[in-house]
């Protein structure tokens, strides 16, 4: 049991005695600290004695007890302890300068983290004092993380909360209160031309929107599409709206069919001039449905392009440069200039952009209807007729006014057999061309009439088409049905042809024709 301190020495209170560690390869700790000497394991001395009862009488320190045992107390052993000089100062190996007071007691612990000072009141009588071995257990490694990281991940979880409620918040506030983007308020100021192109969603056309300053921000426009799904169905093509519109006014604005202009369609037949009915009315021509698309109303002013402006440009342009086909500029080159560009405008659905020159609207539709008559075959299908490109067209152009659709392979057989053996074609269709007149029968006057386009008087195919073939007709004109026909003739009410292979045959077929009222 090591021996108390001398007298007068006060312990040291700032003094942290190190913890015990292994030694490592320079022969130090863990911790740098040198192991103990004699090859003792770290930690207190062993307790060789048992513990006694040290009575102390009034006035007299633990430490003067243990002096007055002398070595007839027990055995003794090394505690570490040698006189360091006149200070009266005690050393152990491992320890640096442990002082005590004469006013107390030490208690040899190797594991607590402070030395404890503890007053020792003379005026009362001591009582035994038990000295019991206190000694803390060998501390463990480092603590555990799961507990702490456990901490970080319920922290974790809170702020995901707080963020999810916070977003919340913002987007309920938002629909509540419409605030998170910019929008303007009222129907708008002046007139403005937006284009909706093929395959724009709702927010291309809301970027095209706001880029125009019809809307404050593309934001405000999609947010009031969303309650109408009207915007969803809006087909391309020109609108007219207003800038500085709230979002809502734009949507309203644009599902609303007198807001688009520019539209215009070709039906399969169309020719380019008017067509004027038995009962008086008038089937407008593309040339007439070209001006009319070029119409709108931009504050205030008229966009209209007439249609002697059209006709000039169709007469006077270069038929390359305004956009025709390269296989059919050299044939339709040599035509009436009034008739120059028939049957190269295909039927569809075109988008006229109002505001634009004569020569521009022409350039935009020719080339649009050039990629149409590419995909129905022009002119890559028309090799194995033994026809040109144009010729194909013009052919197409005729099936297209003389039969149904169920007939079109059909009449573009008799059309070719009558080719192949050098026959006229005669066909009514050609002279009420000339004469802008729809009905199919031609009288003796009307085939009496000299000009290019009577096929009862000049033999081969009439200069240019004489209307928009659709891509049926031209289909037919291609791949024409086999058969042996020459002649044909419209037989029953719905427009079905019969058809034959000698002239009498064909008179046959026109007298039942007749019977049934078939015309």
């Amino acid at each position: 049991m090591p021996q108390g301190p001398p007298p007068g020495a006060r312990p040291n209170r700032h003094h942290r005695p190190p913890s015990p560690a292994e030694p490592g390869e320079d022969g130090l700790g863990i911790l740098g600290r040198r192991p103990p000497a004699h090859g003792r394991e770290p930690g207190p001395p062993p307790d060789e004695t048992p513990t006694e009862v040290l009575f102390v009488e009034h006035g007299r320190s633990i430490g003067d007890a243990l002096d007055d045992r002398g070595p007839q107390a027990g055995p003794q052993h090394d505690d570490g302890f040698h006189d360091e000089g006149p200070a009266g100062r005690y050393q152990d190996d491992r320890y640096q300068d442990d002082g005590y007071e004469d006013d107390g007691y030490y208690e040899d612990d190797f594991y607590e983290d402070e030395f404890y000072d503890e007053e020792y009141d003379d005026e009362e009588k001591a009582e035994p004092e038990y000295f019991e071995d206190e000694r803390p257990e060998k501390r463990e490694g480092p603590p555990r993380r799961g507990k702490r990281g456990k901490r970080a991940l319920g922290w974790f979880a809170a702020v995901a909360v707080i963020v999810l409620l916070a977003g919340g918040a913002w987007f309920g506030a938002r629909e509540l209160l419409g605030f998170g983007f910019e929008d303007y308020e009222g129907a708008g100021e002046s007139d403005i031309l937006v284009q909706v192109t093929d395959g724009d969603s709702t927010n291309a056309i809301a970027a095209k929107l706001d880029e125009a300053d019809v809307v404050a921000s593309a934001k405000a426009f999609v947010e009031a599409s969303e309650d109408d799904q009207k915007v969803r169905s809006v087909q391309p093509g020109y609108y007219v709206l207003k800038t500085k519109m709230s979002g809502t006014g734009a949507v309203n604005r644009l599902v609303d069919p007198t807001a688009r202009v520019g539209q215009m369609q070709v039906r399969g037949g169309t020719q380019l001039d008017d067509i004027t009915q038995p009962d008086g009315t008038v089937t407008p021509g593309v040339i007439a449905l070209l001006s009319k698309a070029s119409c709108a109303e931009l504050n205030g002013q008229s966009t209209c392009v007439s249609p002697e402006d059209l006709r000039s440009a169709i007469a006077e342009a270069d038929l390359a440069a305004l956009g025709a086909p390269q296989w059919a500029v050299e044939a339709a080159g040599r035509a009436d200039p009034a008739r120059r560009i028939e049957g190269l405008v295909a039927p569809g659905v075109y988008d006229v952009k109002p505001g634009s020159d004569a020569k521009t609207i022409l350039g935009d539709v020719l080339g649009a209807s050039a990629l149409r008559l590419q995909t129905a075959g022009l002119p890559d299908e028309a090799g194995a007729t033994g026809q040109t490109p144009y010729q194909v067209l013009v052919i197409a152009s005729l099936i297209e006014r003389e039969a149904v659709k169920q007939d079109f392979d059909k009449v573009s057989r008799v059309i070719y057999n009558r080719i192949a053996q050098d026959m006229k074609l005669e066909l009514d269709s050609t002279v009420n061309y000339a004469l802008d007149r729809p009905v199919v029968r031609t009288n003796p006057e009307d085939r009496e009439r000299a000009g290019p386009y009577n096929t009862y008087a000049t033999g081969g195919l009439p200069p240019t088409p004489i209307s928009a073939p659709s891509k049926e007709a031209i289909t037919a004109a291609e791949k024409p049905a086999q058969g042996e026909w020459l002649f044909f003739v419209k037989c029953e009410k719905n427009g079905l042809s019969c058809f034959a292979a000698t002239n009498e045959e064909h008179n046959q077929n026109r007298r039942d024709a007749q019977a049934r009222g078939a015309y």
